[in-house]
């Protein structure tokens, strides 16, 4: 279905520029009323963010955004977002209420929408994308007819094919991915992984082929209602760390970081991030930065997860990080941090 034209979003939006706390040089914090799930940085200047009540935001600059919503979307919270550059774009949006998910894709960055995909189901709910390039996508959804709802694209969206759930691993009793920031999914070229909460334990799903065929991995980590791994970061084919926790427990000092060197087949403890508790978002900084975030602050290491320290201090809930730079956003809030 054709999306007319998005319309301007008439609410108060604020720029302030503070000093940075420990790592950061600088922080930019874009003041937004509504709630941040999804950020996705193509490079250094051209970001897109998603969040609460089909509020859609990109930036050409790096620091300005321009704030709309997804006509047709605004009962649906966009979970995540996924950019091939300034114009190109996909978004998945799950109605909180329940009973309806969509995918959403704009050729022109942000002023035509077009809805590729939608379900209405009792039990619809999507949680994240990634792709690969701009034909090739991998979207999550919660169990749906048994297991897990993942759908793949060859073709930008034009068609979007669900991965027969008969074919999937057996799911864990309760089993499903958290929708807290969008890096529950991720992808490095023909691979993907997905965490999992739930069940008895955090689980790692992986793909090596786009996501048509999948294994799983059970963590360390016990999980339950409100347990379980939230974000995974990959630096590369073999190498990543997952993250999570209670978020009942948002204080809790357990153990909350894992590793993998072997693509995600084996999974150990790694510690715990700074600040403590529970982890919605994990993504890789390049090199041996990786940060973690959380409504309590985010974290960043710089030596490959062995110490942690504060980057942020603020309620945040995703980020993505391009060069020196990451984006960090939340309930709303866009902050941009530059880090050394």
């Amino acid at each position: 279905m054709r999306v007319p034209n998005v319309r301007p979003l008439a609410l108060a939006l604020a720029l302030a520029t503070t000093a940075s706390p420990l790592l950061a040089q600088e922080v930019d914090t874009v003041l937004m009323s509504a709630e941040f799930r999804g950020i996705h940085a193509v490079n250094d200047r051209v970001l897109w963010a998603s969040g609460s009540r089909g509020v859609i935001a990109n930036s050409i600059d790096g620091r300005s955004w321009r704030f709309d919503i997804l006509p047709g979307a605004d009962s649906l919270f966009l979970v995540d977002v996924w950019a091939k550059d300034a114009n190109k774009a996909w978004v998945v949006g799950t109605d909180f209420r329940g009973g309806y998910a969509a995918i959403f894709h704009t050729e022109d960055g942000g002023r035509v929408w077009t809805k590729q995909w939608e379900l209405r189901h009792a039990d619809a709910f999507l949680d994240g994308i990634t792709c690969s390039d701009a034909k090739h996508c991998v979207a999550l959804g919660d169990p749906h007819e048994g297991n897990f709802l993942i759908l793949i694209t060859d073709d930008g969206g034009e068609s979007w094919t669900r991965v027969a759930p008969a074919s999937l691993p057996a799911r864990l009793e309760n089993e499903a991915a958290f929708a807290a920031s969008g890096t529950e999914i991720t992808s490095r070229g023909k691979k993907v992984w997905f965490v999992t909460g739930g069940g008895h334990h955090a689980r790692v799903w992986r793909s090596t082929d786009r996501g048509e065929t999948w294994q799983v991995s059970e963590t360390p980590l016990a999980a339950g209602t409100s347990a379980g791994l939230f974000g995974i970061a990959m630096e590369n084919d073999k190498k990543g760390f997952a993250a999570g926790g209670d978020y009942q427990l948002p204080s809790d000092s357990a153990v909350n970081l894992f590793r993998t060197t072997d693509g995600g087949e084996s999974w150990t403890a790694a510690g715990r991030t700074t600040p403590i508790g529970v982890r919605w978002g994990l993504v890789h900084a390049g090199g041996k930065k990786y940060v973690a975030t959380s409504p309590t602050g985010t974290g960043i290491t710089t030596n490959d997860g062995r110490t942690w320290t504060l980057l942020e201090g603020g309620n945040t809930n995703t980020a993505t990080c391009a060069k020196k730079v990451c984006w960090l956003a939340g309930k709303n809030r866009i902050v941009r941090v530059e880090i050394r």
